[in-house]
């Protein structure tokens, strides 16, 4: 008796530690449990090799939009590179290397502007045909309120022209929430002399979409007349615009450093 009881208590134990039976509830709670978790490895997988590829195209950490060229291009990156040249442009006279002429007019901010004055900044210059127009007025938004990567560039300031009345600009630029100076060049003097009336839709008698880099020393950098043929381009997306200085001003530097280097 002694002994039967001994084995039927230990099976008593036994069935103790042991889990009840499962209901049909929790039964289909853990078949759902492993089918996540089935579908969770495949997933898992597929993110692993994602990061693999995100790595494999990254230098040191940085993002592949900002991954330096090695082809010789300088510095340039290679989102520049791509987006470089896509809208068509003309280099009209002056253009790079050669003293920007000097010049005085009158400015919305009041007062007269004078580019010699601002000397010791790197200038940016836009040339537009005026308040008949609106994308030009779109475009200069869009760099007003960009403007803190066109300072990346070294660019700190920068001034418009057209040949509107004065009076005529400063409700425009004001109606536009403008800060950027508004410059008026009624007689397309100073028009005429970087002849950015030569590159537009509407002929000689108003500007195009013209825009320069003038050196703190007052030398023309770079430049690009949009608003001429092939394709009229009055407005374009500030990307492109950076991209197209960014590349102008880098060949320009390897040019000289390579001149230097001749000499």
């Amino acid at each position: 008796m002694r002994r039967h009881s001994i084995r039927t208590d230990q099976r008593n134990k036994h069935r103790s530690w042991s889990k009840p039976p499962s209901s049909p509830g929790a039964m289909r709670r853990r078949r759902r449990s492993r089918a996540f978790f089935l579908l969770a490895i495949p997933a898992a997988g597929v993110l692993l090799l994602f990061a693999s590829f995100l790595f494999l195209h990254t230098a040191n950490g940085a993002p592949i939009a900002t991954k330096q060229a090695s082809t010789g291009q300088g510095n340039r990156s290679q989102t520049a590179v791509k987006l470089a040249g896509m809208y068509a442009f003309q280099v009209g006279q002056p253009g790079p290397s050669t003293q920007a002429p000097d010049f005085r007019l009158s400015s919305t901010t009041d007062g007269v502007f004078k580019l010699s004055a601002i000397r010791g900044k790197t200038a940016l210059v836009y040339f537009l045909e005026g308040i008949s127009y609106q994308p030009c007025w779109d475009q200069m938004q869009a760099i007003q309120a960009n403007w803190g990567v066109f300072r990346a560039l070294g660019i700190t300031t920068m001034v418009a022209i057209t040949t509107d009345p004065l009076a005529a600009l400063k409700q425009k630029v004001v109606d536009e929430e403008l800060i950027i100076p508004v410059l008026s060049d009624p007689d397309l003097a100073v028009s005429k002399a970087y002849t950015a009336n030569l590159y537009g839709m509407m002929g000689p008698g108003c500007d195009g979409h013209s825009f320069l880099v003038i050196s703190p020393s007052g030398l023309i950098r770079w430049r690009a007349d949009y608003g001429g043929a092939p394709d009229y381009t009055m407005d374009l997306p500030v990307p492109n615009l950076l991209a197209d200085i960014q590349v102008g001003l880098t060949e320009k530097k390897g040019n000289e450093e390579r001149m230097n280097h001749e000499h």
